[in-house]
């Protein structure tokens, strides 16, 4: 088998097209996750790049989600039927577009709806904002929801200036975003240095690596900018975190607090 190309050295890489500062999902935590109305009290923060979770509808409809089942933060049960799947994926889009995503979080955004990436794509091109969209397979479909998340990523973002960042933790899913939408960039996101991750990085094409943050010491880095990534971070809440991060050379940080940092931070 023939050795994966490289990208290019840190020093000949072109400039890198987005902000140090990631509101993760949204508006971190102070707003209900994955929401329209997470996106806009981000950007009252200031924030013009955001991190959100993307899914497949059971009738191929990508929407924002982060956990594979309704419970934990869509409510109105009744717009499944008694005894149906928690599973998201498992529904068409006419039912999931029912569900409340909002008052699990506050009563001030009871009746905040799930979006669809379409909704989070107008509302960032027509903000000059960034998007990382993270893709969250239902399991059993990554590769099949790589592929159309990316092709519709694509199809949203025809023209646009900068394309957003497709990453994953899943591999599958991202030889499916690579299938559907060759020249999206792509990132493998990682919860540990397994053996072989810097390899499967570049085998799959990548432009980034996206750590736990505590993953980044000065070999990791060094491993990783030797072969031409850019690397990014979640999630960084802790001022600490961050100035040691931004020590090291990181390029994003994917962080809960917009209360907290300013996104014009160096």
């Amino acid at each position: 088998m023939s050795r994966p190309t490289a990208p290019a050295a840190p020093d000949s890489l072109p400039p890198w097209p987005y902000p140090r500062w990631i509101a993760h999902r949204g508006a971190g935590r102070l707003a209900p996750e994955n929401t329209l109305a997470a996106f806009r009290l981000g950007a009252q923060h200031g924030y013009r790049m955001f991190e959100c979770d993307v899914k497949l509808s059971a009738d191929g409809v990508p929407f924002l989600l982060h956990d594979a089942t309704l419970n934990r933060t869509t409510r109105t049960p009744a717009a499944l039927g008694v005894g149906a799947s928690a599973v998201a994926g498992d529904h068409p889009w006419g039912a999931l577009a029912q569900r409340d995503a909002g008052s699990w979080h506050s009563r001030a955004f009871a009746g905040e709806p799930l979006p669809t990436l379409e909704n989070i794509a107008q509302f960032c091109l027509r903000n000059g904002h960034r998007l990382n969209i993270e893709i969250k397979p239902t399991p059993g479909t990554e590769r099949h929801t790589g592929e159309m998340v990316a092709a519709h990523a694509a199809r949203l973002w025809q023209g646009a200036a900068v394309p957003p960042l497709l990453t994953s933790f899943q591999v599958q899913a991202l030889e499916g975003a690579r299938q559907g939408a060759p020249d999206l960039p792509r990132g493998l996101l990682l919860d540990a240095l397994w053996t072989g991750w810097l390899e499967t990085a570049l085998s799959l094409g990548c432009v980034a690596v996206v750590c736990n943050h505590a993953l980044w010491d000065a070999s990791s880095v060094t491993q990783a900018k030797s072969a031409g990534f850019r690397l990014l971070s979640y999630t960084v809440n802790d001022e600490w975190a961050a100035a040691r991060l931004i020590d090291l050379g990181i390029d994003g940080l994917i962080t809960d607090r917009v209360d907290l940092f300013s996104p014009d931070d160096a």
